[in-house]
């Protein structure tokens, strides 16, 4: 998509997840020379859930313990989901810690208790699920529990299409924006 668009430098609106620092500086890159929003999801209620996700992880701190599951449908390439992995990314910077520190990815043959502040992340891939995103705020005598489900792919179409009329609308000069800036979050 950014070779295409390399000579004409159009808006960009990108959902492609799971790139590598080369392919991210060139999404960067490309932002210098023109709009781009890039999002893991552009569903709005996942955005929403991260905004209020980041919240709860910034007051409860590692006092309460984080679990990220993510279940999709079995055909999925992807474990976890660029969304799950979105997730940990803004759950670890809420917490003030790089991800790689924190994160665990599933807990097979893994002993010992759990160390605080870690973010589990959990996948499963079953049926026909679009897409079920959890995150579980576990403390002292509570646990709280954030859950956003997808019930049709348009919800992820709808959000990339205002992103876009946000970019064009707004007149947006270069530079890498996020779903997060589009709804004013």
């Amino acid at each position: 998509t950014l070779k295409a668009a390399a000579k004409t430098r159009p808006a960009l609106v990108l959902g492609t997840t799971g790139l590598d620092k080369a392919q991210a500086k060139a999404v960067a890159d490309y932002a210098a020379k023109a709009p781009c929003i890039h999002s893991s999801n552009y569903s709005i209620g996942v955005n929403l859930l991260w905004k209020i996700a980041a919240d709860v992880a910034r007051v409860t701190g590692t006092a309460y313990d984080i679990e990220i599951l993510d279940l999709h449908h079995r055909m999925k390439k992807d474990s976890p989901s660029g969304t799950a992995v979105t997730t940990a990314e803004v759950l670890a910077k809420a917490l003030g810690k790089p991800l790689d520190e924190v994160a665990i990815y599933g807990r097979h043959t893994r002993e010992g208790s759990r160390p605080d502040g870690e973010i589990g992340v959990h996948s499963l891939r079953a049926g026909d699920v679009i897409g079920d995103h959890t995150i579980f705020f576990a403390g002292p005598f509570e646990r709280l529990e954030l859950t956003h489900r997808a019930h049709s792919r348009e919800n992820f179409a709808s959000g990339a299409v205002r992103g876009a009329k946000w970019l064009l609308q707004n007149k947006k000069k270069p530079g890498l924006y996020t779903m997060a800036q589009v709804l004013g979050l």
